[in-house]
């Protein structure tokens, strides 16, 4: 069986990766130290659907830990290598940025360095629409400048694709790098705003609803985001020659088999409508509390994915008047509400 490595196989993301992969007959080598940033329980509940698969197998550390990454690459030599573990959330980096030090940059250095001993792997490695940070051209698109991030979790975002650009460059290692735009949708992650929103209405607690509402976000569902991810780990990128015409919105590097692709709805929802969105699904009205903006954060995102659908010929499109309800039913059944 053809193998592929998921590293932060526990993970909201990273659990959905490797059952698609899993569900395509490949054999997942799962990453993930099953860390208490939030609630350990939910990662091992999306371990437990993951182990009833023959061909999944998980490894129990830390994704920076010196050589694990290393032996893996070595042991199964994964045809694809799908990067999701590190230390997420915007606001928690302003609080504990070494966590953001270790897990997102030393975490990748471990992976490029363990690539750059045993290639010939496709990289394919999460980045996020935040790098765009104070950007006010909108759509955002990949080949934008991005050179003003607003958290330091941003901040080790950039750096990382700045870093697989240059292994890429040097040992000609195929990355591909996913701006992702707000995920959300069954088995999220309980620090993410519309799983705080969903609990506390079901609890009868207000929710807190920052820069007044005046928010928007590409929502992007999950199903669409993994679908995304998996047509692209087909299409690896490769060192263009002297001859070679890339389009003029083509991330791909002049000098590396190296490309930057978003993958976003590319049709922003404004916060009020997610949150009313919520309410129906729910049958429940909200208790709003509106505060000022959180440093960090940025009041929209919107995504150009016209290299998306070229590379793929695909576009994420599940709207959130499905994306809400599928949701609402997952965390219901989950946590027998």
């Amino acid at each position: 069986m053809t193998t592929a490595l998921v590293t932060g196989a526990a993970g909201f993301v990273g659990f959905h990766a490797a059952k698609r992969w899993l569900d395509e007959g490949f054999r997942v080598v799962g990453l993930d130290s099953v860390s208490d940033y939030y609630d350990p329980a939910l990662k091992e509940a999306r371990l437990d659907i993951l182990n009833g698969y023959e061909g999944f197998s998980l490894v129990r550390d830390r994704v920076e830990a010196p050589g694990v990454l290393n032996d893996l690459m070595a042991e199964h030599a994964p045809r694809h290598v799908i990067h999701l573990a590190a230390q997420a959330g915007v606001r928690h980096s302003i609080d504990a940025p070494r966590d953001y030090m270790s897990a997102n940059i030393q975490g990748t250095f471990e992976l490029l360095e363990a690539a750059r001993a045993h290639p010939g792997a496709h990289l394919l490695i999460a980045s996020t629409s935040s790098v765009y940070g104070a950007n006010t051209k909108m759509p955002y698109g990949e080949t934008d400048k991005a050179d003003t991030q607003m958290s330091f979790y941003a901040a080790t975002k950039k750096a990382t694709e700045a870093m697989a650009h240059s292994y890429a460059h040097l040992y000609d290692l195929p990355v591909t790098m996913f701006r992702f735009f707000t995920v959300y949708g069954p088995w999220g992650r309980p620090d993410m705003a519309y799983f705080k929103f969903v609990k506390a209405i079901l609890e009868g607690q207000p929710i807190e609803i920052y820069n007044h509402g005046n928010m928007a976000r590409d929502f992007t569902f999950i199903d669409d985001l993994i679908e995304a991810v998996w047509r692209l780990s087909e299409v690896r990128p490769m060192r263009p020659g002297s001859d070679d015409r890339v389009a003029a919105h083509d991330s791909l590097s002049a000098v590396a088999p190296f490309r930057v692709v978003n993958i976003g709805k590319a049709a922003p929802d404004r916060l009020g409508d997610f949150i009313a969105a919520i309410e129906e699904a729910l049958g429940m009205n909200a208790e709003k509390v509106y505060k000022e903006m959180q440093p960090g954060d940025v009041p929209a995102t919107h995504s150009d994915t016209t290299l998306l659908r070229d590379l793929t010929g695909y576009a994420c499109k599940t709207p959130i008047s499905e994306g809400i309800p599928r949701f609402v039913t997952w965390y219901r059944a989950h946590y027998g509400v």
